[in-house]
């Protein structure tokens, strides 16, 4: 089975180059779960993650990335371990290497999330980067 490099991201890991069997099982596999491909950037590029992972009680100690806009607006949060694959023209593929190396450099980083509660009761979800405790 042909095998394909991609960048696997764990939470609270810095990201890891790996080769993965080209299939829907062993993508399956990698996020713990049914599959969502997402493509938010201009580049050849998917983002693959647990569909479900929010919903499956994986909880905030699972909440792995922000997702930014090109401004770093936040517009998501990632659960789970997530994938970053390469495109082809009628499939996932290997990354190249300056794509692997601008992906390793956006989610370098681990981030840390927790919960605050204002004087109003209402609950905010806060981000703070953990270069100091990163785990390979």
């Amino acid at each position: 089975m042909k095998r394909i490099k991609v960048l696997r991201i764990k939470p609270h890991c810095i990201p890891e180059i790996v080769r993965i069997p080209l299939g829907l099982e062993s993508l399956q596999k990698e996020v713990g779960g049914t599959i969502q491909v997402t493509y938010p950037w201009d580049d050849p590029v998917a983002l693959i993650c647990n569909e479900e992972g929010k919903l499956l009680g994986f909880g905030i100690d699972n909440f792995n990335r922000t997702l930014l806009t090109d401004d770093g607006t936040p517009i998501d949060v990632i659960a789970g371990t997530f994938l970053i694959t390469g495109l082809t023209e009628d499939d996932f593929g290997s990354l190249s290497p300056e794509l692997l190396a601008k992906y390793e450099k956006m989610f370098h980083c681990p981030e840390r999330f927790w919960r605050t509660i204002d004087e109003h009761g209402r609950t905010h979800l806060k981000i703070d980067y953990e270069p100091e405790n990163t785990v390979k």
